[in-house]
Parts: C-alpha cells; sequence; structure tokens
C-alpha cells in the first residue's frame, strides 16, 4: 500500500509518478514554471522532500515557498512567482486533496470470499465482491458488485448493500436496510437498530413497535461508532452524498438532506427533517419533529429547540442567529457588574419613595 507521506508502494510496485502539468490540468490551475518536473508524492509543507508536491492554503505561511524542500507548491492565484514551480489554483486545500486522491487510490482488486464467511439462503453476490472472514449475510439478502465487507460484518435479511461500497470491521447492519452505491461504513456502525419509542402506561413504559427501514443513499460516508435507527413507520433516510462523523446518533424516522455534514458527537432526535448543504458542527442536539433548512450551520455544542430557516447561521443554546449570540456572549461577562449597578439603582429608588412618602405626610 502506498504511504501518503513518501509515495512509496510498500508492496514493491512501481512509484506513481506525474508530471507538473498533468497534475495542473487534474486540479483545473495554472503551471507556472517547469511543468515538466515529475512528482511522485504528496507531503506537508514542513516535511515535504525533493520529488514531492505540497500546499499553502493561508497566507501566513508565504515565507515557507523558501524554505520548503519540496519539488512543486500549490499556491492561490495571488502568488504569482517563487523560486519553485507552482500550480496556481483557486482553492489551494481542494487541489492538494485532488492530488493526494490520485497518488493515494489503487484500482480495486477482489480478495474473494474466505470460506469463513457465512452467506444465507437465496443471496445474490455481485461480481468481484471481497468478504473476509466472519461476515455473515443473512437470507434474501443482495450485495452489489466490488463490494467489500470487512471481518465480522453482520448483514440482516432482506437487506441491499450497492456496489464499490465498502463496510468496515464489525459494522451491522439490520434486517431490510438499503445501502446505496460507493457507501463508506466505519467499524461499529450501526444500521437500523429500533429507534428509541416508548409510551407510558401508568407508570410502565410500553415499547411502541419499530417496524421501518433505513435507506441510506449513494455516496454517503458515516464515521466509526455512529448509529442511524429504523423509522418506527416508514423510512429514516440518509440522502446521497451526506458525511457523518464518529459517535453521532440519527434517530428514527430523520431525513438528513443531500451533502450534509454531522459532526462528532451530534445527537439528532426522531422524525426531524434536515435540508441539504447542512452543516451541524460538534455535539449538536436537536429535539425531536424539527425542520432545519437548506444551507444551515450550526455551531458547536448548539440547542436546536424550534425549526431553523434556510441560509443562515446558528449558534448557542438555544440556537439563535449567529450575530444575535455574538452580542449577547459579550454581554455574559458583564452581567455580575450590570446585577450590582441594577441592585444599587433598586436601593437608591426605594430610599426616594421613602423620603417622598415621608415628605407625603408630613403635607
Amino acid at each position: 500500500m502506498m504511504s501518503l507521506i513518501t509515495g512509496q508502494d510498500n508492496e514493491g510496485g512501481t512509484e506513481m509518478r506525474k508530471r507538473l502539468k498533468e497534475l495542473g490540468e487534474l486540479v483545473g490551475g495554472t503551471v507556472v514554471g517547469d511543468g515538466e518536473i515529475e512528482i511522485s508524492g504528496v507531503a506537508p509543507i514542513d516535511d515535504a522532500e525533493v520529488g514531492q508536491i505540497t500546499f499553502i492554503a493561508n497566507p501566513k505561511y508565504l515565507r515557507k515557498l523558501e524554505t520548503t524542500r519540496a519539488s512543486a507548491i500549490i499556491v492561490s492565484k495571488e502568488v504569482t512567482s517563487a523560486e519553485k514551480p507552482l500550480i496556481q489554483t483557486a482553492n489551494p486545500s481542494l487541489a492538494f486533496v485532488k492530488i493526494l486522491n490520485l497518488f493515494h487510490e489503487r484500482p480495486y482488486q477482489s480478495k474473494g470470499i474466505h470460506p469463513n464467511a457465512k452467506i444465507g439462503s437465496d443471496v445474490i453476490l455481485g461480481k468481484d465482491i471481497t468478504l473476509y472472514p466472519y461476515v455473515y449475510i443473512g437470507d434474501r439478502c443482495k450485495i452489489g458488485d466490488r463490494v467489500t465487507l470487512y471481518p465480522g460484518v453482520f448483514v440482516g435479511e432482506d437487506s441491499i448493500i450497492g456496489e464499490d461500497s465498502v463496510l468496515h470491521p464489525n459494522v451491522t447492519i439490520y434486517s431490510r436496510s438499503v445501502i446505496g452505491k460507493r457507501v463508506v461504513l466505519h467499524s461499529g456502525v450501526v444500521i437500523g437498530a429500533d429507534g428509541f419509542g416508548y409510551i407510558k402506561d401508568g407508570t410502565k413504559n410500553i415499547k411502541i413497535p419499530q417496524v421501518g427501514r433505513v435507506i441510506i443513499e449513494d455516496e454517503v460516508e458515516i464515521g466509526a461508532n455512529s448509529t442511524v435507527d429504523r423509522a418506527a413507520l416508514g423510512e429514516t433516510i440518509i440522502r446521497r452524498g451526506v458525511k457523518i462523523d464518529n459517535l453521532v446518533q440519527v434517530g428514527h424516522s430523520v431525513e438528513i438532506g443531500e451533502d450534509s455534514i454531522i459532526i462528532a458527537q451530534v445527537g439528532i432526535a426522531g422524525s426531524t427533517k434536515i435540508g441539504k448543504n447542512v452543516i451541524l458542527a460538534g455535539q449538536v442536539g436537536v429535539i425531536d419533529h424539527l425542520e432545519i433548512g437548506d444551507n444551515v450551520k450550526v455551531g458547536a455544542q448548539s440547542g436546536v429547540a424550534q425549526n431553523l430557516p434556510s441560509d443562515q447561521v446558528f449558534t448557542g443554546t438555544p440556537a439563535i442567529p449567529h450575530r444575535d449570540y455574538l452580542r449577547a456572549v459579550t454581554t455574559f461577562p458583564k452581567l455580575p457588574e450590570m446585577r450590582k449597578a441594577l441592585t444599587d439603582i433598586e436601593n437608591r429608588l426605594r430610599r426616594i419613595e421613602e423620603i417622598l412618602s415621608v415628605k407625603g405626610k408630613e403635607k
């Protein structure tokens, strides 16, 4: 496997090399300097060596243009010259990631089905799949082409996994779940466990049957130990391109819109609808039966207790527009002083009222 830092092939294969002008074409950038130099790997600017390419996204690091050992540097369009060849681009970070992917990715190679994998009856297996030891696939499942299931993966009956998806060790897919194409589920992910639903009968908790399912659309990635609960009725849906971090809880009947980003330790209660391109930062909590509009951003540790309209940024508990939150938070340190001033004013008013009362009686 190739090292991200050196570009070396640890399995003894041929080292990838690309001319700088080829990389410029890949990222839609402009090459300044020698476009014929060969690049064999990528690295951070302080660690880069000869033959590697690096990047500068923040102007405060431009001083490192002259000290890095990298053979070429990806920069913004504002940087026009340096001692070393450049790739100018509108987004150096994005360009760097594209080049990193180029050097890191390897063509998929099926490793076949290990004899210790357990496959149920009436299962449809696609071409060129990889099933590691101790994979379990229940009855009537459908597994697409080039799917990889790592050791300990459990796939419940009547589930579907789309082509080119990867389920890392100990992922659990409950029955009747649907996993799309090019989905990545990291270790410990649980899809389709019962939603948390109970109703009181006196003091006794009566479980509400969770008879729905989970649908994960194409190109979703879910981080380690995150959970997506099945719907009580109907479907919990994670739309195309959603990226979910580690340790996230998605409740029953939730819908998360396309290309949204859900960061670590977020909790989303049942039946909430989240729009497209939403960002929920770390430890955001969302109560049930809410609607969050498209392109909303919610700051870390915020508590969402009401519907949030589209195209705005919210922070705080309860979450309010970010500018309002900033004005409020600057007041917090002054509250003790303000309380003292209000107490002084209250005491002065009381004394004035007492004096006026005495004078009124004297008349």
